[in-house]
């Protein structure tokens, strides 16, 4: 049977991945509908067309802080389980440990997005 922390390292591994590529996707979300606004303001669209995307664009601004928060919780978690079950990865070929650690580089990145 496998050891539980190993199952534990995996799902908290999960999260942080999870949780980084939602917030850039939001980012990446509220970059196309501000060019979308753009563009529309450009061809003279329907100014109640316009004030309706704004408010789109204000929800999806709005989710980016609040991923950057559970991105910020999640790496703190994975990172303080990585140094509390250290003796997992005695021999430095533990594949789940060596992921996280990857994992936690990459959310680095993330984080310093906004």
């Amino acid at each position: 049977m496998a050891d539980p922390r190993i199952k534990q390292l995996k799902i908290k591994t999960g999260v942080v991945r999870r949780v980084g590529k939602e917030k850039l996707s939001y980012r990446k979300e509220a970059d196309q509908q501000k060019a979308k606004i753009e563009k529309m303001k450009e061809e003279g669209k329907d100014e109640h067309d316009i004030k309706k995307m704004g408010e789109v664009l204000q929800e999806t601004l709005m989710m980016i802080p609040d991923c950057h928060r559970k991105l910020v919780a999640a790496s703190g978690e994975l990172s303080s389980m990585l140094e509390i079950e250290a003796d997992l990865n005695t021999d430095g070929e533990c594949e789940e440990f060596i992921a996280a650690k990857a994992q936690l580089k990459e959310a680095e990145e993330q984080m310093k997005v906004e």
